[in-house]
């Protein structure tokens, strides 16, 4: 095996002992994760859910010496001066365990995972549970950690599910964490959007990252003004893509301005004529507020999260 494949496969039987452990972890929002990191003068970490959920540093007695050994070869985790510090969060979501960036997700390849992750399955679950199409080719576009196409791969065990990202971090943990589900019927793709995959698709999923990024940090950065230009983009390029009956589940975050939803005025003239028929609604109508103190955000005055849901008419 290449040194990848058994860095992989280190990560694969550390889920499978936390699974084993019944560790349970549920990722907040990074505002309220540093706040509860401000609780202690000096985090460290007690136990697996301070050094794998908080991100806590830990003593070299939290584990074995062989396992230190293993987890480090495998860039699981990293010394931080006396200490030692994981490189990933494990989090639980719909009885499923998601590997997945450890905060703070400073780095350019963070993987993102957190309160958008659970609604995004919440809203997946949802429209499986409302449309009876056959659902034989799926794709998840920007998959991160795979949670879009590890939830419709469990519900839909005969669909072929297509895992895309650009980050190719995002591209091993979604494989990892698909495994780790028992789920076989999900492949991971290098793609920018859709353009290494082929074909029409029953089912387009995707979570975009939605914010206005200073870093231009690719798990947060939208583009465009206010964020919104990738989530366009994704409108943009699915809708040839849908065969007849077939569905682009959108989750996505919108600055709101002067009482208007610009992403929302900027996708209906795609959605005009009688191929598509469509539901948008806000999921939340306010989101990461600390976001509106950062610069580039002046005139907005929330951030919604909103779901957009497009079917090609037979």
């Amino acid at each position: 095996m290449s040194a990848q494949q058994i860095a992989d496969r280190a990560l694969l039987e550390l889920g499978k002992r936390l699974i084993a452990e019944d560790y349970r972890f549920v990722t907040p929002t990074p505002l309220t994760h540093e706040t509860i990191l401000q609780r202690f003068a000096a985090p460290l970490a007690k136990d697996l859910r301070d050094a794998f959920g908080w991100s806590m540093p830990f003593d070299h007695t939290l584990f074995q010496a062989k396992e230190l050994a293993v987890m480090k070869q495998a860039g699981i985790v990293e010394e931080d001066g006396s200490r030692w510090r994981s490189t990933v969060r494990w989090s639980r979501l719909e009885g499923l365990l998601f590997a997945h960036s450890a905060y703070p997700t400073t780095q350019a390849d963070s993987v993102f995972f957190g309160p958008d992750s659970y609604r995004f399955a919440q809203l997946i679950e949802a429209h499986l549970q409302q449309h009876f199409e056959p659902v034989r080719r799926v794709v998840d576009i920007g998959c991160g950690a795979g949670v879009g196409a590890v939830i419709v791969a469990r519900a839909r065990p005969d669909a072929q599910v297509l895992a895309v990202d650009i980050n190719p971090r995002a591209l091993r943990l979604s494989a990892v964490n698909a495994e780790l589900a028992g789920i076989n019927n999900v492949t991971v793709y290098h793609s920018d959007i859709l353009h290494s995959v082929e074909g029409q698709f029953d089912l387009i999923i995707a979570n975009p990252p939605y914010m206005n990024d200073s870093q231009q940090r690719a798990y947060r950065h939208g583009g465009g003004a206010l964020g919104e230009a990738l989530s366009l983009r994704i409108v943009r390029e699915s809708l040839p893509r849908l065969d007849q009956a077939a569905s682009l589940v959108l989750y996505t975050g919108v600055a709101m301005v002067a009482g208007q939803d610009p992403f929302f005025e900027a996708v209906l003239p795609m959605l005009s004529g009688d191929t598509f028929g469509w539901t948008y609604r806000e999921l939340d109508p306010d989101v990461f507020g600390e976001e509106l103190l950062k610069p580039g955000y002046e005139l907005a005055e929330r951030i919604a999260v909103v779901a957009l849901t497009v079917t090609r008419r037979h």
